[in-house]
C-alpha cells in the first residue's frame, strides 16, 4: 500500500517567459518523448493550469465551470519525475497537494488500456482527467452531460498552453477503455476517465 503522506507541489508561478500568443501559436500534438525526467514543480504549474484555485475565497478555478460544480478531478501517472517517486496520484486543488492512490510505475498498463499508444509509455508522466458527473446534473439535469465535456476541453487547453509555456509537449488522448483506465487509476464508482494527456520533453 502507498504511504497516504500528501506530496505538496511548490507554489504557482503566475508569469513566465513565453506569452499566451507564443504558446497559443506553438501548441501541437507531441507523440514522441524523450527520456527527461520532468520536475516536481512542473507537474504543479501543470496541475494549477488544469484546475487550480484562482480566487480561493470562492474556491474558483483556472478553468470555467457551469454553476461552480467542478465535476472534474485530475489524477496524474508518473513514470519519471524528479522529486516523486512512480505511482498514481490525485490532485487536491484546495492545498495544491498530491494524494498517492498506488505505488510503482504503471504506464504499461496504462498504454494497454489506451490501445497500445507510445506516447503513454514514453512520456514520464500522463495526467487523467476524469469526472464526477453528479456534481453537475444535480444542478443542470440532462444538460450536464454537455457542460462535463465543455469544461473538460477548457482544462485540457489550459494544460496543453502550460505545456508549451514550460519548454513541454502534451497530446490529448480520447481513445481507451473506459473500464479499464477506471480500474486501473482505482477510480470510485461515478466517477468516469475522460481524457488522458501524457507530457514530457519533445523527442
Amino acid at each position: 500500500m502507498p504511504t497516504t503522506q500528501a506530496v505538496q507541489l511548490p507554489e504557482s508561478s503566475l508569469s513566465g517567459p513565453v506569452s499566451l500568443e507564443e504558446a497559443l501559436a506553438q501548441r501541437r500534438s507531441i507523440r514522441g518523448f524523450s527520456d527527461h525526467q520532468v520536475t516536481l514543480a512542473e507537474i504543479g504549474q501543470l496541475l494549477w493550469a488544469a484546475q487550480g484555485i484562482t480566487e480561493p475565497r470562492r474556491g474558483l478555478r483556472t478553468a470555467p465551470s457551469a454553476g461552480a460544480t467542478y465535476p472534474l478531478e485530475i489524477v496524474v501517472i508518473v513514470g519519471r519525475a524528479e522529486g516523486l517517486a512512480p505511482g498514481v496520484y490525485r490532485y487536491a486543488p484546495g492545498r495544491h497537494a498530491l494524494t498517492p492512490l498506488l505505488q510503482d510505475d504503471q504506464r504499461q498498463s496504462l498504454t494497454r488500456a489506451a490501445l497500445n499508444q507510445s506516447a503513454l509509455l514514453q512520456a514520464p508522466v500522463t495526467f487523467a482527467v476524469t469526472a464526477v458527473h453528479a456534481r453537475t446534473e444535480s444542478r443542470y439535469g440532462q444538460r450536464a452531460t454537455r457542460y462535463v465535456d465543455m469544461e473538460t476541453g477548457h482544462a485540457a487547453q489550459n494544460l496543453s498552453l502550460q505545456a508549451v509555456a514550460l519548454g513541454l509537449g502534451s497530446v490529448v488522448i480520447g481513445a481507451f477503455d473506459d473500464q479499464d483506465v477506471a480500474a486501473l487509476l482505482d477510480l470510485p464508482p461515478g466517477e468516469a476517465p475522460l481524457y488522458l494527456i501524457p507530457v514530457g520533453r519533445p523527442r
